[in-house]
């Protein structure tokens, strides 16, 4: 995929009130690493995450999807009245129906011929509606679409440490340890027609692979209770998805180069789906990239699903990681298994 006309014109994002660091949660873990003789800190030795935040108990994520959505419009300084179409792309959402788009765009006074639904697609639901957004607009449907997302992890993992102090088991453990990293937060990316926002951050296109006969390795539902009478767990195999998602991605990377037309060097700078410091490490070892070039914030905020990614690119560029004229790589990869990945020119 290539485009000629989309922009990224601005992020916003939430971030939720309670930090919750990784002692805290091996602390409610204390029966667990007790019986299976654990000692302390080997959560964040193992994953490399120091704290995670939640959102408070029964905060809505329409909520917070709607004040990244509003920080990302204000920032562009655009009219809710130019956006052509909104979608809601978090693993969590409000209700099976109807699509928690609907609640956001509601919220956010967008006008009524603005197309509004939710993607769903694992932590790459994000970049997917990207990807949606920007075909609309180079299609001339659009000439501005909003993305949004907001996730939570206390339930998932307040489910998660009732189950593991109860079966006290090293093989729950093993599956269920990434449950651990996740964290919370809200995001926003706008997206615009080059002649709205001609000063946005070229898209330049992309690559997209997947590997479905892997869909078992990482599993968490059933979705609201559906079916009814399964209760509600997620389930990791991190060895089998780190490997497997590494080979995937080393294909996907080869083909984004070509496809992008990348100079040898580049990309500048790259930001990638924050899972924890293993797969920061392996990734990065099997694309041949250096490490300076990869912004992070797996260790302050955990594995944030959908939210991940586009966060932690609105992050690197306040701070001045991403600079005019960087040629950067969001390198996106989630359960299924899929891979997207997106070439900006900063």
């Amino acid at each position: 995929m290539n485009y000629t006309r989309v922009r990224i014109a601005s992020f916003g994002y939430e971030l939720p009130p309670n930090v919750v660091s990784s002692e805290d949660l091996e602390h409610r873990l204390a029966p667990l690493y007790t019986a299976l003789k654990i000692q302390k800190g080997q959560l964040e030795a193992i994953t490399g995450i120091r704290e995670r935040r939640y959102w408070d108990a029964g905060f809505q994520l329409s909520r917070g999807a709607s004040q990244a959505g509003r920080k990302a419009i204000e920032a562009a300084r655009l009219s809710p009245d130019r956006v052509g179409m909104l979608i809601y792309g978090a693993v969590c959402r409000e209700n099976l129906e109807p699509a928690s788009a609907c609640a956001v765009a509601h919220t956010l006074g967008l006008p009524p011929e603005c197309q509004i639904y939710d993607v769903s697609n694992a932590c790459l639901g994000v970049l997917n509606g990207m990807v949606n957004v920007a075909n609309a607009i180079e299609l001339g449907q659009i000439q501005a679409g909003l993305v949004v997302a907001c996730e939570s992890a206390r339930e998932i993992v307040d489910l998660t440490i009732d189950r593991l102090n109860r079966e006290k088991t090293m093989d729950v453990l093993r599956k269920t340890v990434a449950t651990l990293t996740g964290g919370s937060g809200a995001v926003a990316v706008l997206l615009t027609d080059t002649d709205l926002t001609p000063n946005g951050h070229r898209l330049l296109g992309g690559v997209a692979r997947s590997a479905p006969e892997h869909h078992r390795l990482c599993v968490w539902g059933p979705d609201t209770g559906i079916p009814g009478g399964t209760r509600h767990m997620a389930e990791t195999d991190s060895a089998q998805v780190l490997q497997h998602g590494v080979a995937l991605g080393m294909d996907t990377f080869r083909e984004f180069r070509r496809v992008i037309s990348l100079a040898e060097g580049q990309p500048d700078k790259i930001i990638c789906h924050q899972v924890g410091a293993t797969h920061q490490r392996s990734i990065l070892s099997s694309l041949g990239l250096p490490s300076e070039r990869d912004f992070t914030t797996f260790r302050h905020l955990g594995n944030i699903g959908t939210v991940s990614l586009p966060i932690t690119a609105a992050v690197a560029a306040e701070r001045e990681f991403l600079r005019t004229g960087d040629m950067v790589g969001f390198l996106g990869i989630g359960s299924g298994l899929n891979c997207l990945m997106l070439g900006v020119e900063w």
